[in-house]
């Protein structure tokens, strides 16, 4: 399986948010409604959000596999020595195969070439597909963090970091 990972250009934005739209949606099943799942994609997963997204460089790599955009991985730097990553999902059909794996080398290259020394990503609770990933990765998690969204409901994410050295 050949996995390519390139920088998103505008014209992959209706892949992009097609990926995050599902994994997102995935990750939150059964803990948000319906009702916030669907404000939320709107919101942030809507083509020209996305679009903008990807010029202001919030979107970093995404994978592809034969031409198809199988998975997409954002991130930034937080402070000088602190970066994040927003994102990571990877196509349903295609998980598990090292898609998740190679996007996060990526990002964490550019990271540490571009001086960071600490990397964070907040994970929903109870996510078994990506706890399980950064734990493997290195990550540690440090705390939780309680969020009353607009419809009433709690959204719980737990925070993890890991520390990154340049060899």
């Amino acid at each position: 399986m050949d996995i390519v990972i390139k920088k998103p250009r505008t014209i992959h934005s209706e892949a992009i948010a097609n990926i995050c739209s599902k994994g997102w949606k995935q990750t939150v099943e059964g803990m948000l409604s319906e009702e916030y799942q669907m404000k939320n994609v709107e919101y942030w997963y809507n083509n020209e959000r996305v679009k903008n997204d990807i010029e202001a460089g919030f979107y970093s790599y995404i994978g592809f596999l034969n031409s198809e955009i199988v998975g997409v991985i954002g991130g930034g730097k937080t402070n000088s020595n602190a970066g994040e990553i927003y994102v990571l999902y990877v196509d349903e059909k295609i998980r598990y195969k090292g898609v998740g794996k190679k996007l996060l080398e990526s990002l964490t290259q550019q990271q540490i070439r571009e001086g960071i020394s600490e990397q964070w990503v907040s994970v929903q609770k109870d996510n078994h597909r990506g706890i399980p990933f950064y734990e493997a990765r290195g990550f540690l998690y440090k705390e939780k963090r309680i969020k009353e969204i607009e419809t009433g409901e709690k959204q719980i994410s737990l925070r993890y970091s890991r520390k990154l050295y340049s060899y």
